[in-house]
């Protein structure tokens, strides 16, 4: 366990250029969810993350769907609901709804209710559904843990990069998850859920540190900072704490507790134990690719699927069915 690392300096102070500071004496906060909710309360806030890159977001489809220009929610309904209607949707941490608004456009939905600690992304959200007429998705901002989840009601509940953020993992998906969805019902998943707190062990940051120097030294400047990624040096229990309390506080028990609660209908592993932290603070180099770029991203990806075949996924993509207890 790592208390206090360089990565948390550089972290920190990143986040004071890119958010300034107010954002970082919010996180000074005794109130542990205030100190989360500032984590996710920023509309157009600027960053640099693996996501963003839209060859890796072809790479994840192309491992999920089987089609780099086949999204997740499209493979889904599908495979999963093409014949269903009047389906209920729970989104738990859904934040601006993305994935949540694609799902809506399906009239599949009778109701899609998103539910987030966030009033200023659920508005955003909501604009967004009314610019689309989507009469069938709707926003409630309230903490989970103070949601009365409805008994026997949701045909799905959903979790788009959430559920890693809920503590006592295993009573949420054992009791609350599985009274709520019908028989049968469907648990959906695209998670993290790899080590908690993002303590990697040491043979991973390794091998971070190996992919990293396969970036030339141009791509390995940091957004917004005249500073170059040289080495990773793993996150400090300290930081995470500060910066979100909530933030992968028992990930490591997503996968073990779906699989003894549920039955695996589907799930793929897309890794992102390299690639994430490599690119973290780089991904801005990778946004529109040349010949050389794409070469890079494409070392990235073998370098990282060669990892996989000896190391189990820190991300996955699941849907699974849920069986009431006789």
């Amino acid at each position: 366990m790592r208390l206090i690392t360089l990565d948390d300096i550089i972290e920190t102070y990143t986040k004071f250029r890119q958010r300034g500071l107010p954002f970082i004496v919010s996180k000074l906060n005794l109130n542990n969810t205030k100190r989360t909710k500032s984590a996710f309360n920023e509309l157009n806030k600027q960053s640099s993350n693996w996501w963003n890159i839209p060859k890796v977001r072809k790479r994840w489809n192309t491992i999920i769907t089987g089609n780099p220009n086949t999204e997740p929610e499209e493979f889904v309904m599908k495979r999963f609901f093409r014949e269903d209607k009047n389906l209920k949707m729970l989104s738990l941490g859904s934040g601006l709804c993305t994935h949540e608004l694609a799902f809506a456009t399906y009239h599949n939905f009778e109701e899609i209710l998103c539910i987030d600690i966030s009033d200023r992304l659920l508005k955003q959200a909501s604009i967004k559904a009314s610019e689309e007429n989507l009469k069938n998705i709707f926003f409630k901002v309230k903490n989970l843990y103070d949601y009365e989840f409805p008994e026997n009601y949701f045909d799905i509940v959903y979790f788009h990069a959430s559920l890693h953020h809920f503590k006592d993992i295993d009573q949420l998906l054992r009791e609350q998850l599985k009274n709520t969805l019908k028989n049968n019902g469907k648990l959906i998943i695209d998670e993290f859920v790899g080590p908690d707190r993002l303590q990697f062990p040491k043979h991973q940051i390794t091998k971070i540190n190996e992919a990293l120097h396969l970036i030339p030294k141009p791509y390995r400047k940091r957004f917004k900072l005249d500073l170059y990624k040289n080495k990773v040096y793993g996150s400090g229990i300290i930081r995470m704490i500060l910066a979100d309390p909530s933030e992968c506080v028992e990930s490591s028990q997503i996968t073990p507790s779906i699989h003894n609660n549920y039955q695996i209908l589907y799930e793929a592993s897309y890794g992102g134990n390299i690639l994430a932290n490599v690119l973290k603070d780089l991904a801005h180099h990778f946004m529109e690719l040349d010949e050389e770029k794409e070469k890079v991203l494409n070392r990235l990806f073998e370098f990282e699927d060669e990892y996989l075949k000896n190391n189990p996924s820190d991300f996955v993509f699941g849907v699974y069915l849920n069986k009431k207890n006789e």
